[in-house]
């Protein structure tokens, strides 16, 4: 299994030159309807997916998760961290690979009903996912924070309470901010997409966001009066690659993740996208 750890930028080897897509993010005209592909009429996983040989395999994915997937503004292609990585380890494996984009919710049921090969989208494994979905080790973790208006003078946890605050629906954090809605006493309001969270905050509709720390950091950069702070955990949200139960993606795809780390391809690959600093 993959070791555990934050990525730091100093110490790392030489980079690689391995000319992957770059981009801003940005929200997406909405979510695609997950479909087969047209030589795969029927709802059932792509029978080449575990071949290798001319396959294509189709990743679900959400694109308003910068800098893990976004939708490009000029390009209107799917861009981020997680792509990059999919595409490396597809190209590795012999595949194409089909991108879609779906309401985060909805990517562990498009995943079962068979119209998807694996999900990549930040995702965390925890145990209630696990009971219907196998995942990849873990390749990249994070800390949750708390962003809020500037003018609010929040700093801790406990300012929540009375409040309320947003979060993705389906997300990790929707669970967080569960269980700390009950210890503390706020209101929980969840909405699909990262941008309608941060529209209703400027809006006032929205008191504070619970979401990941390098989510938070593109639109600390691009909005001005946007405070943060972090949420206290034993646990940090790692992030892993999803799969149908039994899928013979697994192993392959940790091979690929795991020799990746090993060439210091992920160190460039977090450099490119986060920028990660201890």
């Amino acid at each position: 299994m993959m070791k555990k750890y934050k990525w730091s930028v100093a110490g790392l080897s030489a980079i690689l030159s391995v000319g992957l897509l770059a981009g801003c993010g940005a929200e997406g005209d909405g979510p695609a309807e997950v479909e087969a592909p047209a030589e795969e009429p029927t709802e059932e996983v792509n029978e080449d997916a575990t071949s290798g040989e001319g396959g294509t395999l189709i990743m679900a994915t959400s694109a308003d998760y910068p800098p893990y997937e976004s939708v490009d503004l000029e390009s209107g292609e799917i861009v981020g961290f997680d792509i990059d990585i999919a595409n490396h380890i597809a190209s590795e494996l012999g595949y194409e690979l089909d991108i879609q984009d779906v309401d985060f919710n909805g990517l562990i049921p498009a995943m079962e009903a068979g119209r998807a090969d694996f999900v990549l989208a930040g995702m965390t494994p925890t145990e209630e996912r696990m009971e219907n979905v196998d995942f990849s080790d873990i390749y990249y973790e994070a800390q949750n924070l708390i962003v809020s208006k500037e003018d609010q003078g929040l700093s801790a946890v406990e300012d929540l309470e009375g409040l309320t605050v947003g979060v993705q629906l389906g997300s990790i954090q929707e669970g967080e901010a569960e269980d700390l809605a009950e210890e503390i006493g706020f209101n929980v309001e969840k909405r699909d997409r990262i941008p309608e969270l941060i529209q209703e905050l400027l809006a006032g509709r929205l008191d504070a966001i619970l979401m990941e720390d390098t989510v938070a950091a593109g639109y600390m950069e691009s909005q001005s009066g946007l405070a943060q702070f972090e949420v206290p955990s034993e646990e940090l949200a790692g992030s892993a690659i999803a799969f149908p139960k039994g899928s013979e993606l697994v192993e392959p795809f940790n091979d690929k993740l795991n020799e990746m780390i090993d060439s210091g391809l992920m160190d460039e690959l977090i450099i490119k996208w986060f920028d990660a600093e201890e």
